[in-house]
């Protein structure tokens, strides 16, 4: 189960995380967000341990979405060491995620 991803919570589970981090920027309303979201849930479960993987409602918190300049949804960024190392806008094959922690495990 991927990690519900807060404002109050993003500091902590994201840039201060010691392992890679792969975070959903998404929607409850965004048609494309519900094709991405069962393949970052897969993704969760198979990165247990890893990587954290996470989720966050740009609906109920902006300022990170804000300061990352996520425009468009779904947006999924990587993190390594708290610093963007990856972003990918709109659908995208499992793989295009995978590989992008992949490359940092």
């Amino acid at each position: 189960m991927a990690l519900e991803i807060t404002d109050a919570t993003f500091e902590e589970t994201v840039l201060k995380s010691e392992k890679p981090v792969l975070v959903d920027f998404w929607a409850a309303w965004c048609g494309p967000c519900r094709m991405v979201g069962p393949i970052i849930e897969e993704i969760s479960g198979e990165y247990d341990g890893k990587a954290v993987v996470g989720k966050v409602d740009v609906d109920a918190n902006q300022e990170f979405a804000a300061k990352y300049g996520v425009r468009n949804i779904p947006t999924v960024l990587v993190f390594k060491n708290g610093e963007v190392v990856g972003r990918q806008v709109g659908v995208a094959p499992k793989n295009a995620y995978t590989e992008a922690i992949d490359s940092l495990l």
